[in-house]
């Protein structure tokens, strides 16, 4: 009698542990559905100009609240390379595909900005 026994006991255990695991994930779902939502867009930090310089290497210009940053992005890094005061030029963000007057206004400006670094 005693294997009957084990056998019903070990069904019990296995059918509360299914039962938690149901219950784990119908939560996980209602959190992912009806949790908090992560914030939508932020208006404190938007792109500003982006410069491809290779297959995936970029140059991009980025606003955080009243200051420009100059950001250099590879897949495996990313590097502040300057910081500089917001300009008071109405540069709306450009899409990474196009090059605009931002993007000649940012070319200009970093060639000047790696003249003057390198002493010319």
């Amino acid at each position: 009698m005693a294997p009957t026994a084990s056998t019903g006991s070990l069904l019990q255990t296995i059918a509360a542990l299914v039962f938690v695991l149901a219950l784990l994930m119908a939560l996980a779902w209602a959190m992912k559905r009806y949790g908090p939502k992560a914030m939508g867009n932020s208006n404190k930090m938007r792109v500003i100009s982006s410069l491809n310089l290779g297959g995936r290497e970029r140059i991009v210009l980025i606003e955080v609240a009243d200051q420009w940053i100059v950001v250099g992005a590879s897949p495996g890094r990313i590097n502040a390379l300057a910081t500089v005061p917001r300009q008071d030029a109405d540069l709306a963000p450009l899409p990474a595909s196009q090059n605009g007057p931002a993007g000649a206004n940012f070319s200009e400006w970093l060639k000047q900005t790696i003249e003057k670094r390198n002493g010319k």
